[in-house]
């Protein structure tokens, strides 16, 4: 039995270096004790090869999970990860496909684990102004993070924050920024109450002036941001007079929307407002919402729903029957399907931001039926002001197009899909094109749905690394 004695946390070198050494051994999963936190009694085992080893290559995506997995809490990741580099470099190449394995799913499910843990310290964790010795602005977040991502999200705090003096204290360790080097340290405890500052009141103003009462849902708002980071978040405490007041701030927005004529926004009115350029993404919406479809019938505008600054952002063609009904993005059966893919591609939903490129419904009345019609390319072009505009605000690293439209309405020209899909340069942004879901719904047999569903899983995937 060979010993492999790790540090606390995520230590993605010392597995990489053991990982080198074991493979030059040609040692197996089972003889193999991983041992995290404390060295091994006995030190290195002798029978191992000396130093370092021969680089051991492995497909990127071995990788890419690699990376991640080590930051999971979990004790036995580090013999799990080692299982799958031993199948990997003993034939099965491509055994990141098979989702049915008994290990490949649980990697996946830790792996989102950690995703999902990363996304919540960016989007909850919040600075504080805290004294400083030499009289200057110094801030500082406590954070507790369920898995050892602290180095992991270091880059995202330095970029957004480079500006300032901070620190970050966490159970699983901490960071300090001084404008100039990025240092790491312990574990901390957590400190006594900051007092509320300026901080705290600007985060409540805006998230009391981005709330929508119209789309209250305790229960996804729980899901989305649990209560274990409540007592970090000055916001919060705004949140139930929010919740009680939304039923009437709703009626009083619908009474307000009645008294506005509606009409439809002429071609002038648009170059217009892009001279004007509206300074938010809510001012944006603003107009979106009191514009008029090019065809008459939908019932309103359909806008983005997501994070601004997300990394990702997907482009669809345009709201469905149900979108159009509900004023929400990818909510119907193409929508089901989108999110059952981003769910296994390892993509938070909430972390994304959805937006389709034409922002009404078109479609034929059959009956009691509204059958969907895609829209012209004068109609894409018509939109294009809005979706540039609205990608300004949101500012992804990454914006996928679901099908040839959304292609169309960011590149400026006809797409075939099935022949360019993979990374493309769009107009001002770093692209991926795929398939709309809707076409996965329009395949005949079963087992053609499931490798075309398998095909865009991946492309997801491909998508999510390149953000």
């Amino acid at each position: 039995m060979h010993t492999i004695a790790l540090r606390e946390g995520a230590d993605l070198d010392g597995f990489r270096r053991a990982v080198r050494r074991l493979a030059a051994a040609r040692t197996p999963p089972e003889a193999v004790l991983w041992s995290v936190g404390a060295p091994s009694l006995f030190g290195d085992d002798a029978a191992l090869p000396p130093g370092d080893g021969a680089p051991v290559l492995l497909p990127q995506a071995v990788g890419r999970l690699i990376e991640t997995v080590v930051c999971h809490s979990d004790p036995e990741r580090y013999a799990l990860l080692y299982r799958l580099v031993w199948r990997v470099l003993n034939g099965e190449r491509a055994l990141l496909d098979q989702h049915a394995d008994p290990l490949v799913h649980r990697l996946e499910r830790l792996d989102k684990a950690v995703r999902r843990d990363i996304h919540k310290m960016h989007a909850f964790l919040r600075f504080r102004a805290v004294p400083d010795l030499d009289g200057g602005e110094r801030y500082a977040a406590w954070f507790e993070p369920d898995h050892n991502i602290v180095e992991a999200v270091a880059p995202f705090f330095v970029e957004r924050f480079e500006s300032m003096v901070w620190t970050i204290l966490t159970p699983k360790g901490s960071l300090h920024w001084d404008r100039q080097r990025l240092m790491t340290g312990p574990p901390a405890e957590r400190p006594d109450p900051l007092d509320d500052d300026r901080f705290a009141e600007g985060w409540q103003r805006y998230y009391e002036s981005t709330f929508n009462p119209a789309r209250v849902n305790p229960t996804a708002m729980r899901a989305e941001m649990p209560r274990k980071y409540w007592a970090n978040m000055p916001e919060t405490v705004a949140i139930p007079a929010l919740v009680r007041s939304a039923p009437a701030r709703v009626q009083a927005m619908l009474e307000a929307e009645a008294a506005v004529p509606r009409r439809r926004m002429p071609e002038k009115a648009v170059a217009a407002m892009a001279r004007q350029a509206p300074a938010t993404l809510a001012e944006l919406n603003l107009l979106i919402r009191r514009s008029e479809p090019l065809v008459p019938g939908a019932t309103q505008a359909v806008l983005g729903e997501g994070p601004e600054g997300a990394a990702v952002a997907i482009v669809g063609e345009q709201p469905g029957d149900q979108e159009d009904r509900e004023g929400r993005p990818f909510v119907g059966p193409a929508g089901q399907l989108l999110s059952a893919a981003l769910e296994e591609a390892g993509i938070d939903r909430g972390a994304v931001y959805l937006t389709n490129a034409v922002k009404h419904f078109k479609f034929v009345q059959r009956g009691k039926r509204r059958i969907h019609q895609s829209p012209t390319a004068g109609e894409v072009k018509h939109y294009r002001w809005w979706l540039m505009t609205e990608l300004g605000f949101v500012r992804p690293r990454l914006v996928v197009a679901l099908g040839a439209t959304a292609a169309l309405a960011l590149t400026g020209r006809p797409v075939s899909v099935l022949r360019e899909r993979g990374p493309m340069a769009f107009d001002g942004w770093n692209g991926f094109v795929t398939v709309h879901p809707s076409y996965l719904l329009r395949l005949p047999g079963a087992e053609e749905r499931r490798t075309a569903q398998a095909d865009f899983i991946d492309d997801l995937r491909r998508a999510a690394a390149l953000a």
